[in-house]
């Protein structure tokens, strides 16, 4: 894995630690954060470790805090970024048979 402090450029940085910096630093005090990402560019994976840092924080408070608690993170979090949560369900549409793309057709011809 890579730390936080070498992951370049700085702004994908900042956006790997926005779920610290909404929920506060003092409750990852006791966390110790490891997150494996495969596949994409280095931005998606970096949202990708976003998403997955936010989820496992409301997971731990979920399961080791009490309920008021969890439910705040999870606010926090929906009102600084819904994508935080909320993972996007768009992908890429496969490619049919005898055509260019997914939805392209060949150009009819008369001659």
């Amino acid at each position: 894995g890579t730390p936080i402090s070498v992951i370049q450029p700085t702004t994908l940085r900042t956006k790997l630690l926005e779920p610290i910096y909404v929920v506060g630093a003092r409750r990852f005090s006791r966390l110790k954060i490891r997150v494996t990402v495969r596949g994409g560019g280095p931005v998606s994976q970096c949202f990708a470790a976003r998403q997955a840092i936010a989820k496992g924080l409301v997971a731990y408070n979920q399961k080791y805090s009490n309920e008021m608690e969890k439910a705040a993170i999870k606010n926090a979090f929906l009102e600084y970024d819904r994508v935080l949560l909320i993972a996007d369900p768009r992908r890429a549409e496969a490619k049919k048979w005898g055509r260019h793309s997914a939805r392209s057709r060949f150009t009819k011809s008369y001659r």
